[in-house]
């Protein structure tokens, strides 16, 4: 548990470090420096670009295409990421009782602990840093889409449905769209394990209501990125997770 705090720590640095939040009022060109600019903004700038152009500029269409281009070529790690989850939430039973078995604070009961912990994990081939590794791979992209969308100049020019890409949303219906979807997206997710984890409760919460406050004072380009994204994984989770949605649900309402 220790190592993957400690992984997790080490992600948010690099990302930080990779991410240059400071450039993200910067215009992306061809001639933006650093490794972060060159290979992973400016490429999806240009795409994105490209697929306005062969949709007569339409910048709002080429946004929800590439957005869902991105998530089809991140799903094989969604879908991992999915199974190393499900199969620790159903090793939590064995955990919990290795925990009141050994429950001593003093190091030697702690060392055996790690030990029956491990063990536990190779007898059911899990691999509890098995869920960081498709985040680490996945959300440079994401960012990165994110930072091609606020550095692309021809974005902010073009209008599409009621908003200007450019702007806020004068009606606030994205970044309220986009919250609903993230809350829903989440709670499909955290399924049956809201009870088990009050900090992942306090997130399905959290997550949707940060969404919202910032799609209001960010361009609207950025909320369709959301509402398109979110949309796509509440049906990739119900095609991965379906039959335990249902079963969640339907034990629900037996109680």
């Amino acid at each position: 548990m220790k190592r993957r705090i400690w992984l997790m720590i080490a992600l948010v640095a690099l990302l930080a470090l990779i991410s240059g939040c400071s450039q993200v009022n910067q215009p992306i060109t061809p001639e933006s420096k650093g490794f972060w600019n060159h290979y992973i903004v400016y490429p999806l700038s240009w795409l994105i670009t490209y697929v306005a152009k062969l949709f007569d500029s339409n910048y709002g269409l080429s946004i929800i295409i590439v957005t869902i281009l991105i998530r089809l070529l991140i799903l094989p790690l969604m879908i991992q990421q999915t199974r190393n989850a499900k199969a620790m939430q159903a090793l939590q039973p064995e955990l919990q009782k290795l925990r009141e078995k050994y429950s001593s604070k003093d190091m030697q009961t702690q060392q055996k602990l790690q030990q029956e912990t491990m063990l536990l994990f190779q007898k059911h081939g899990v691999n509890p840093l098995a869920g960081c590794f498709p985040i680490l791979i996945q959300t440079p992209i994401l960012i990165g889409f994110y930072h091609a969308i606020m550095r692309t100049r021809e974005i902010a020019n073009h209008n599409f449905l009621w908003f200007d890409l450019g702007d806020k949303d004068p009606y606030f219906i994205l970044p309220v769209v986009a919250g609903v979807a993230t809350f829903i997206q989440q709670k499909m997710m955290m399924a049956g394990t809201e009870q088990q984890n009050p900090q992942m409760a306090m997130m399905l919460w959290m997550m949707p209501i940060m969404i919202i406050i910032v799609g209001i004072n960010f361009p609207a380009a950025l909320s369709l990125y959301w509402v398109v994204g979110n949309i796509f994984s509440i049906v990739q989770t119900y095609f991965i997770k379906g039959p335990d949605l249902k079963s969640t649900h339907s034990g629900g309402k037996k109680k």
